[in-house]
C-alpha cells in the first residue's frame, strides 16, 4: 500500500506564540479560516485491477475531500451481448483514502471498471455513512454506480417532487436525487435515461456514471451546461486486457500524473462522453449536448483556492494563473515606499520570483512527541533574520475570517518586522456560494464583520495597509493567462449568482450550513 500522504498545510494554531490577547481569542469564532474543499471523483474503464489504479487516482484528489472515500467496482464484457460478471463491489469510510482501503479491501473490489469519490459534503450527511459516495444501486435496467463533484441549486424542488410522489430518501445528499431522477425516466434506454436525469438537474455537477447491463456497459463523465467544477479525460495505454487500451476520468490532472495517466482533454461544460465498446476499440469518445439554460460561469475560485498547483484546469496549468493572479495584485496594490530605505524593484512581468518564506513545520500527529491537541496542530516559525526591522509584505490567497491572517501577522510583528502590509490575491469574499463550496454563513465573512471599511480591517489585523485583488483585475488576469474567455462565476465575491436560486433552497442552505458547524472537520483543535 502506498505511503500515507499528509494532510494538505494548514496553519490553525498556534498556541503561546500568537501575540493576540485572551480576550481577542475568546471573541473568535470556533469555525476554520479556510474554505472547506468540495469533493473529488475518479473513473477508470477497461483497465486490469481498475481499483488498484482508482486508488491512486484518489489519492491524487485527496485535497477536495478529506472526511471519507469511496469506491465502486465491476467487470466490463467486451462484448456487447455478453453480460458481465456479476454486481458491483462496494466499499466506503470516514478518513484519508490510505485509511479508508487496505491492500486487502482493494483485492476484493474485483474488476476492470471502477469509480472513486473523495469526500467533503456540501449538502447533508456530514456523519452518515450511508450518504458518503459513490453511490449503487440495482434497478430494472441494471446496477448503476454514481460519484458526483458539486451542489444542485434545484435540489429542494426536486426533493419535494419525489417525497410528495412517495419515494423514499435514503439520505440528506442532494447527489441521491440522480439515482431517482435515472429510475424514474420515461426514456427506454439506460443512456436516454441518464442524459434526461442530467438534463432536469441544476447547479454544479461533475458526474461519473457506471452501469452493468446485458446488452451493454458503459462509463458516463458529465459537466454541468454552466461549467461549473473542472473534469478532463485521460487515457492509460496499453494497461486493459488484453493489452488494450484504458481510460479515466479525473476532476484535476494531478489524479492523472499520479496513476501514469495521458492527458487527453477536459469534459466540456454541458458535454456528456460516454466511454464504451467502441471507444476501446477506436480510441475515440461519443459525445452529447446538454440544454444549456444560463451560459458558462467556470468556478474562478478553483484557480484562486481549491485545485492543486500543479493542476490543468479549465484549459491551463493553475500554478501559472496564480502567478497572473500576483503580478495584477502588484500592478493594483504595488509596494509601498518606505522612506529611508532601499527598496528593490523588478518589473511585475519579468517572472514569478522567488521570495522568503516563514520556515514549516511538518504535521505533528497525536502519538508524536510534542504535538499539542487532540488531533495536533501545525507550528509556522518566521525567520528573525528576515523580519527584523524589515518592512514586511505578507500576501494570502483569500481570506475567510480573518483569525489565521491576524495570528500570523502577531507572529512577523513578534519577529521583530517594524510594520506589516496584507495583500490578498483575490477579491473580498461577501457572498456565500450555493455551487459546492462550504463557506462560512454571509454575516460571519471578514469583510462583512468590517462592512468593507479596509481602516477596521487593517487596525483588527495589526497592519499599516490592507488591499484585495479587485474582481476585473481577477476575471482579466484570468481570462489572459489561460485564454480561457467562455466565463467564470464570482458569485462569492459580487452576489451575481449565474443560476438562480429561489429563496427557499437558499434559506434552507444556509440553515443546514448553520446547524452542522459543530461537525466540521476542520475546526478548530
Amino acid at each position: 500500500q502506498p505511503t500515507a500522504m499528509a494532510e494538505p498545510l494548514s496553519i490553525e494554531d498556534f498556541g503561546s506564540a500568537c501575540s493576540l490577547n485572551a480576550a481577542e481569542v475568546d471573541m473568535m469564532p470556533e469555525e476554520p479560516e479556510r474554505y472547506n474543499e468540495k469533493c473529488g471523483v475518479f473513473g477508470v474503464f477497461n483497465v486490469n485491477q481498475a481499483a488498484h489504479t482508482c486508488y491512486y487516482g484518489m489519492v491524487g484528489l485527496q485535497h477536495r475531500g478529506q472526511e471519507g472515500g469511496g469506491m465502486v467496482s465491476g467487470f466490463w464484457s467486451p462484448e456487447a451481448d455478453k453480460p458481465s460478471n456479476g454486481d458491483f463491489s462496494l466499499h466506503r469510510g470516514i478518513g484519508l483514502v490510505t485509511d479508508v482501503f487496505t491492500p486487502k479491501d482493494l483485492d476484493s473490489l474485483k474488476g476492470t471498471c471502477s469509480i472513486g469519490h473523495t469526500r467533503y459534503s456540501t449538502a447533508g450527511g456530514k456523519t452518515q455513512l450511508e450518504g458518503f459516495q459513490p453511490f449503487s444501486v440495482k434497478y430494472r435496467l441494471g446496477n448503476l454506480a454514481l460519484a458526483h463533484n458539486g451542489n444542485l441549486s434545484n435540489f429542494l424542488e426536486l426533493r419535494t417532487f419525489f417525497e410528495q410522489h412517495g419515494v423514499l430518501m435514503q439520505t440528506t445528499v442532494d447527489s441521491e436525487l440522480f439515482l431517482h431522477l435515472i429510475s424514474h425516466s420515461k426514456r427506454r434506454s439506460q443512456l436516454d435515461q441518464i442524459f434526461d436525469a442530467m438534463s432536469q438537474a441544476e447547479g454544479a455537477f461533475s458526474c461519473i456514471v457506471m452501469t452493468d447491463m446485458m446488452t451493454d456497459n458503459f462509463m458516463v463523465a458529465v459537466r454541468d451546461p454552466n461549467g461549473f467544477r473542472p473534469l478532463c479525460l485521460g487515457k492509460l495505454p496499453g494497461r486493459g486486457p488484453g493489452g488494450t487500451d484504458g481510460y479515466c476520468v479525473a476532476s484535476e490532472t494531478c489524479a492523472l500524473d499520479l496513476c501514469k495517466a495521458t492527458y487527453v482533454r477536459d469534459v466540456e461544460p454541458g458535454e456528456m462522453v460516454i466511454i464504451n465498446k467502441n471507444t476501446v476499440e477506436s480510441g475515440t469518445f461519443t459525445s452529447l449536448k446538454l440544454p444549456s439554460k444560463f451560459g458558462v460561469s467556470q468556478c474562478i475560485f478553483e484557480y484562486v483556492y481549491f485545485a492543486r498547483p500543479d493542476s490543468r484546469i479549465f484549459g491551463d496549468y493553475v500554478t501559472k494563473v496564480r502567478r497572473d493572479h500576483g503580478r495584477q495584485l502588484a500592478r493594483e496594490h504595488p509596494v509601498p515606499k518606505v522612506e529611508g530605505e532601499h527598496c528593490a524593484r523588478k518589473p511585475v512581468p519579468a517572472g514569478p520570483w522567488v521570495l522568503p518564506q516563514p520556515v514549516r513545520r511538518p504535521l505533528l500527529h497525536r502519538s508524536e512527541p510534542g504535538a499539542q491537541g487532540p488531533e495536533g496542530s501545525m507550528q509556522v516559525q518566521p525567520d528573525d533574520d528576515v523580519c527584523q526591522d524589515r518592512v514586511v509584505v505578507l500576501l494570502d490567497d483569500s481570506i475567510v475570517r480573518g483569525t489565521t491572517a491576524k495570528q500570523l501577522i502577531g507572529l512577523v510583528l513578534q519577529a521583530g518586522a517594524k510594520e506589516v502590509h496584507f495583500r490578498v490575491a483575490s477579491p473580498p469574499v461577501t457572498d456565500p456560494c450555493f455551487y459546492g463550496m462550504d463557506f462560512p454563513t454571509k454575516s460571519e465573512l471578514f469583510f462583512n464583520v468590517h462592512n468593507g471599511d479596509l481602516e477596521s480591517m487593517a487596525k483588527w489585523l495589526g497592519v499599516k495597509s490592507i488591499g484585495y485583488l479587485s474582481a476585473q483585475g481577477l476575471v482579466g488576469s484570468t481570462e489572459k493567462s489561460s485564454g480561457n474567455t467562455k466565463g467564470f462565476c464570482t458569485a462569492c465575491f459580487t452576489g451575481n449568482y449565474p443560476i438562480p436560486l429561489s429563496e427557499a433552497s437558499a434559506e434552507e442552505m444556509q440553515a443546514e450550513k448553520a446547524a452542522g458547524l459543530a461537525e466540521n472537520m476542520f475546526a478548530k483543535r
